[in-house]
Order: C-alpha cells, then sequence, then structure tokens
C-alpha cells in the first residue's frame, strides 16, 4: 500500500510538458557503409562550401575521411602511428583540418607532428613542427585540462601559436612557439614565466594578426594550491602578452574573498574580455560571472565586473520556491566545467557549462567480497549571458541527468541552441522544473532547446529515436550555418543536418 501511495505520488507531481516541433530545418543524408567500427570520433569539421571532415582515432591508427557537399565519402586515409604518439589538438582553416601529435620514442625526447588534411586537394601530408627534450617523461602540455587551448590561430590565418610547458626539476619555464600558418615554418621562439620559485598554470592562448601572443594562466604565490592557510587565493591571474622580442605582463590581482578556476579569453576588436566564475568558497564552485576587460593597446585593465547568478538559475534547477530561497541566499553550485564560449554579431557571449563530477559505488555480491563501480555524472547545464562590457545580462540553466557527454551548443541568428538526446517525453514538475533525462524504460528522443535573446527557453522536438538513427550532439560541429552530426550506427552511418 505504502508503495502504491509513493507511486501515485510521483506521478501526480509530474506531468508531461508539452514540446513543439524544432524551427530548424532538419535533412538528413543517405546512408553509408563505416566498416571502422571501432574507431572513435576525436573532432569534426564542416567548410563553408559544405565539405565536410571527420578525424578519428583506432589502435595505433588515426582516420580521417572527407565527404561532399551531398555527404558522399570523396576521400579517405588511414595511417598508422606508434602507440607513443597521442593526439594533442587541432585547428580547422582555410579548408584544412591541422592534427597535432606528440611522439615520445625515448623518456627525454619529444617530437610535435602535424597531420594535415586538404579538403580542397582531397590530399593527406604528415610533417614535423618540432623536435625538444624533456625532464624525468614530463609532458609537453601537462598543465592543460583542454588541450586546444594549447593552440591558437590568429583571426587572419597568418600565424599559429603553440604553448607548452618546460617544467625542469629546478625551474618553472614556458614556451610560446609562433609558426606560419600556411607553411608551418618557425616565425619565433620566446620563453615566459621562468622562475624556480613560482609556478604558472596556463589557462588560455590567443595570437592576434601581427603575431602577438596572449598566454592567461595562474601564477601560485607558493606552492601550488589554490588557498593559502588563512582560506585566501594563492595566486594571481597573470596575462602575458608576448612577441619576438620580450614578454610584457599584466597582472590580475583578486580580492581576498575571490577564488576563480579559470579564465576565458574572449576577442573584442581592440580589447580582450577575460570571461569565468567565480567564489567566494573555492575555486570548484560557482557564485557568479566575472569579466576582466583588457586594453591590448596600452595593455591594461580597463574594467572588471563580478555579478551573482541570476534567480532564473535557481529556479530552473531547483523551482520556485527552493530557487527563491538558494538565490536569496546566495548559494554557490559547484563543479561546473565551462565547455563553449560563443560571441553574437552584437559582441554578447555565451558562456555554457555542464556539470561534471564522478561518484563511486561499492556493490556487495553476497559471497564475501564485492567490488567497486564508477559512475561519471554529466548533469545540470548552465548558461550566462554576458554583455560586450562585461556584465551579466542573463542565466538560465537545464535540470539534466545523463552519464555520458550528451549537448552540443550553437548560435544561429543571434539565438542560442543547445542540442541533446533526452527522454521522449520531457516532464515539468509541480515546483516549475522542466526535467531533462530519461526515465526507466523510456526510449529517447533528439531535442532543440533554443533561448532567445533576452533568455526566453522554448523546448523543441527533432525527433523520437525510436526506429530512427540514433545522433550524438556532442561531436557534431556548427559551420556556415549548418550544424552537422554522425549517427551511431556501427556499421551504416549517416547525417543530420540542422540549418
Amino acid at each position: 500500500m505504502k508503495k502504491l501511495f509513493a507511486l501515485c505520488v510521483l506521478v501526480m507531481s509530474n506531468f508531461v510538458f508539452a514540446q513543439s516541433p524544432t524551427q530548424l530545418k532538419v535533412t538528413e543524408s543517405n546512408v553509408f557503409k563505416d566498416y571502422l567500427t571501432s574507431y572513435n570520433i576525436i573532432t569534426m569539421y564542416s567548410a563553408a562550401e559544405g565539405k565536410t571532415v571527420i578525424a578519428r582515432s583506432g589502435k595505433k591508427k588515426f582516420l580521417f575521411d572527407v565527404f561532399d557537399a551531398d555527404f558522399n565519402k570523396t576521400f579517405s586515409q588511414d595511417i598508422k602511428v606508434s602507440r607513443k604518439e597521442i593526439f594533442v589538438g587541432e585547428l580547422f582553416y582555410n579548408n584544412k583540418l591541422k592534427l597535432f601529435t606528440v611522439f615520445a620514442p625515448k623518456k627525454d625526447e619529444r617530437i610535435v607532428y602535424c597531420h594535415t588534411v586538404d579538403l580542397t586537394t582531397n590530399s593527406y601530408n604528415k610533417t614535423t613542427i618540432f623536435e625538444t627534450t624533456v625532464e624525468k617523461k614530463q609532458d609537453l602540455f601537462g598543465s592543460r585540462k583542454n588541450h586546444n587551448t594549447s593552440f591558437a590561430l590568429s583571426p587572419n590565418n597568418e600565424y599559429l601559436a603553440i604553448a607548452t610547458d618546460n617544467i625542469t626539476k629546478n625551474k618553472n619555464s614556458y614556451t610560446i612557439r609562433v609558426f606560419s600558418a600556411k607553411t608551418n615554418e618557425l616565425i619565433y621562439k620566446h620563453s615566459y614565466q621562468e622562475s624556480e620559485e613560482r609556478s604558472f598554470e596556463h589557462n588560455d592562448l590567443y595570437i592576434d594578426n601581427s603575431a602577438n601572443v596572449y598566454s592567461l594562466g595562474k601564477l601560485f604565490i607558493k606552492g601550488n594550491f589554490n588557498k593559502n592557510t588563512k582560506g585566501e587565493a594563492n595566486y594571481q591571474f597573470v596575462l602575458n602578452k608576448i612577441s619576438k622580442e620580450k614578454n610584457t605582463e599584466l597582472a590580475l590581482n583578486l580580492e581576498k574573498e575571490e577564488h576563480i578556476q579559470s579564465l576565458r579569453i574572449v576577442p573584442l576588436d581592440n580589447q580582450l574580455q577575460l570571461i569565468g566564475f567565480y567564489s567566494e568558497l573555492n575555486v570548484d564552485r560557482v557564485k557568479g560571472s566575472c569579466s576582466f576587460l583588457i586594453d591590448t593597446q596600452n595593455f591594461n585593465l580597463k574594467t572588471k565586473h563580478k555579478q551573482s547568478l541570476t534567480k532564473q538559475v535557481y529556479e530552473d534547477l531547483y523551482g520556485y520556491r527552493t530557487g527563491d530561497r538558494k538565490s536569496k541566499k546566495k548559494k554557490e553550485l559547484r563543479n561546473f566545467e565551462i565547455d563553449h564560449v560563443l560571441t553574437d554579431n552584437n559582441g554578447n557571449t555565451y558562456i555554457i557549462a555542464e556539470e561534471f563530477y564522478i561518484t563511486s559505488t561499492y556493490v556487495n555480491n553476497g559471497n564475501m567480497g564485492g567490488y567497486w563501480t564508477t559512475t561519471y555524472h554529466y548533469d545540470d547545464i548552465l548558461i550566462l549571458k554576458n554583455t560586450p562590457d562585461g556584465k551579466l545580462a542573463w542565466g538560465r540553466s537545464i535540470f539534466k541527468r545523463a552519464t555520458s557527454p550528451s549537448y552540443n551548443a550553437f548560435l544561429k541568428d543571434d539565438q542560442l541552441h543547445i542540442i541533446l538526446n533526452s527522454g521522449k517525453n520531457l516532464t515539468k514538475k509541480n515546483d516549475g522544473r522542466i526535467k531533462v533525462s530519461r526515465g526507466w524504460f523510456e526510449s529517447t528522443s533528439l531535442y532543440d532547446i533554443e533561448y532567445s535573446s533576452n533568455g526566453d527557453v522554448s523546448y523543441n522536438k527533432i525527433q523520437d529515436n525510436k526506429n530512427k538513427e540514433f545522433y550524438f550532439p556532442f561531436f557534431g560541429t556548427y559551420d556556415g550555418n549548418k550544424f552537422i552530426m554522425m549517427s551511431s550506427n556501427k556499421s551504416k552511418k549517416r547525417f543530420m543536418i540542422l540549418e
């Protein structure tokens, strides 16, 4: 009886939330055979004239496929690589995909390669970018959680910058190498943040049209802990402006109660906006958004803004009553990592982050033993919109549950689109929350969650996945006003195009 009552309460507390069909144009390509089912997608890009390139990895191999505007495969290249050669980043420009790898033939030797796929000529080549030595198996890209923050391309596609770590036993050191983006020839090399006492943790990289490189990161005061014994930040953010001749440092000092995990660089005319999340408790928490506006001509800090999360963020996650209470108390969120930073036609910046954490559970098998299981959680999504001067315009969030990377985001006509798979029927709780997750035994659907420029949201269904292809938005790509993603079928695949 108690179980029946609980079930009734559960059913009454939720009801199916009506979804509208997406306003995006949806088309699918013809099916093509894929014989290499064990390969995992590394990256995918589409060119303005309609061609698409996909890079995948297998056991000691890389596979590159090129498709034309009608998604017919026009080129394929299977490359054998050593198990000691690993992927570290990629760039796409001028109809070329450049995939960067590091080869470690010896414990102290590193070779950086560039695998280039030319979509115009349907060709592939592999070149050596540079060789160097390290100490005691040190990684060249050791402090980067996001590899692509180590590679940057100038807006005019003329210059390529690569940031590496050169930490030795007695000294921290970092190096910027600038190359010609056309020929891969080295233009200059410059070391920076060399110190025997203070360590530097790289956050992001940008290079301008004059080959000036901006390297942003944390410079720790003592050791490499985020807090000192008083609970204050044990670091300051430093923006390095690096040229062939010199390195100029701009320190961004924080207030005692400010804690920031990382910042991202957003170029705006002759300015750089450094944006991220701040906390008053710890670096893995979020109280609101922060931004530092840098004048690149005078290389100084123009303005700084710090604003708490909006009430709507809490209501989307916790409902009306709980959300109102948490908003008044300025409760901090936790475990959010920035996935996307998007800029619209008016210079507004969107920060999209997903809650990620790991749990372990011990399972008793009943025979005087058991085992541990690990679960990866990809849960709520946080969305913040900043104005060009760095102020918080609005904030929203998506109440979501998933156990694998599940979403992607893009801006089209200044409308933000979040593409993801969820249960066939979204549910709206009595407290106003829309739950985006799959229930037990429930089939799935593909959704387009659309946000207007002022933050209004609509939940639009693209398709019910039952008896249809299942698509992976996470590996999709947006270019030329089209979002393209591949299906999950192992041997027969197709593409979906949203425009």
